[in-house]
C-alpha cells in the first residue's frame, strides 16, 4: 500500500497539486506546480529547470553545513578545520595577491580566499560583506551612467591593464614591447 503523497508516486510520474518533485522524482528536489507564470516556467531559464538547481544548490549547502557542524562537535576536528580553513584560505589569497599586478583573476582570488576563511573566521565574514557591498555599490553606480561615461571608464581600465602588463614585462621578463614596436614601424 503506497501513502498518500509518497516519492512513490512522485517516481510513478503523478503530479500532484501543491506538490514538490522535480526531475529525479523525489520530494523536495524540485519547483511547486502552483505560483508558474503563463508559459509554465518560474522564471529560472528555459524549461523551468533552474529552480529544481536552486534546490539542489540548497540541498549541497544543507549537506555541507551539516557536515561542519558534525566537525565542530568534535574538539579535535574543530582545531583541525580551524587549520585547515585557516592554510587554504591563506594559500588563495596569496597566490591571489601575487597575480594582483599581473592581468587575470588576482583580486578574484583574493575575495575567494576571504570566502573560504568566512566559513570559519568571523572577522573574514565581515570583511567579505564589506567588500560585497562595495562591489555592488560600484557596480549600480557604473550602470546608471550614460553610455560616454561607461565607454571612458572602460577605455581607463583598459589602459591600466595595457600599463600594467607593459611593466611587468619589461621589468618582470626585460622585455620592453613598446620599443620592440616603435623598433619594427621603424624599419618596416
Amino acid at each position: 500500500m503506497v501513502a498518500e503523497h509518497s516519492s512513490v508516486e512522485a517516481a510513478a510520474g503523478r503530479r500532484l497539486p501543491g506538490r514538490v518533485t522535480g526531475k529525479t522524482g523525489k520530494r523536495g528536489y524540485g519547483v511547486p506546480e502552483e505560483g508558474r507564470g503563463r508559459d509554465g516556467l518560474r522564471g529560472h531559464g528555459a524549461g523551468g529547470t533552474g529552480g529544481v538547481r536552486v534546490a539542489e544548490r540548497r540541498v549541497r549547502w544543507r549537506r555541507l553545513r551539516t557536515t561542519l557542524e558534525l566537525i565542530r562537535a568534535n574538539p579535535t576536528g574543530r582545531i583541525a578545520l580551524k587549520v585547515f580553513i585557516a592554510v587554504a584560505g591563506a594559500l588563495v589569497v596569496a597566490i591571489g595577491a601575487v597575480l594582483i599586478p599581473l592581468p587575470g583573476p588576482g583580486w578574484l582570488l583574493v575575495i575567494a580566499g576571504l570566502g573560504i576563511w568566512a566559513v570559519e573566521f568571523h572577522w573574514a565574514k565581515r570583511l567579505l560583506g564589506f567588500t560585497r557591498r562595495h562591489v555592488q555599490r560600484w557596480t549600480r553606480w557604473v550602470t546608471s551612467r550614460s553610455w560616454p561615461v561607461r565607454l571612458a571608464l572602460g577605455t581607463v581600465g583598459l589602459l591600466f591593464v595595457c600599463a600594467v602588463v607593459w611593466l611587468s614585462l619589461k621589468v618582470g621578463l626585460g622585455i620592453d614591447v613598446v620599443a620592440r614596436l616603435l623598433h619594427y614601424l621603424a624599419t618596416n
